[in-house]
């Protein structure tokens, strides 16, 4: 079974959350998962691969072809998958995967993190969804939904959808109750 995870890119960051996300794929890799992410060898995704192919697990990049340039993308992937636009990566991710999981990062993760949860909502699909709070950084992602509950924006069950983890452990431990038969 393959987890997806997204993550930054990013390199100006702080040291623990590559660490932590190099621990989540090392983790995931030993517990017998896959690893599907969006084919980066920078940042937190980077790093999460490396932490996979430490732990001997399979990789599999999804990156659209205009990705394909020198120092973009990880060359340890066990299978790296082109497509041409970014709806098309995004789609062949969840195609791949049987669990999500957020891991720190920006816009773009925010935006895969949110298109999950929704079809999620909408009865599309019921993986789990994972989420790595290193360093408290998604803390005011969960006062917002928090917030939405309040004034009647957002069902409380939504809050239900994912769950969130301060350690790599804990969130790959989660992931593999979570997707047990």
């Amino acid at each position: 079974m393959n987890i997806c995870v997204y993550g930054a890119a990013s390199q100006q960051i702080h040291t623990e959350y590559l660490q932590a996300a190099r621990a989540l794929g090392d983790c995931l890799g030993r517990m017998g998962f896959g690893l599907v992410f969006g084919g980066g060898d920078t940042g937190v995704m980077g790093a999460c691969a490396r932490g996979m192919a430490q732990a001997g697990g399979p990789i599999y990049g999804v990156a659209p072809r205009f990705f394909d340039r020198e120092g973009v993308l990880y060359q340890g992937c066990t299978e790296l998958i082109f497509t041409d636009t970014m709806r098309q990566r995004k789609e062949k991710m969840e195609e791949l995967s049987q669990g999500f999981v957020m891991a720190p990062g920006g816009i773009g993760t925010l935006e895969e993190f949110f298109e999950m949860l929704t079809l999620k909502q909408l009865g599309r699909h019921n993986k789990p969804i994972g989420v790595l709070n290193t360093r408290g950084y998604f803390d005011s992602l969960a006062s917002l939904l928090e917030g939405a509950v309040r004034e009647g924006f957002l069902d409380k069950t939504a809050l239900g959808l994912y769950r969130m983890y301060r350690e790599p452990e804990e969130l790959a431990e989660g992931m593999r109750e979570a997707m047990a038969p």
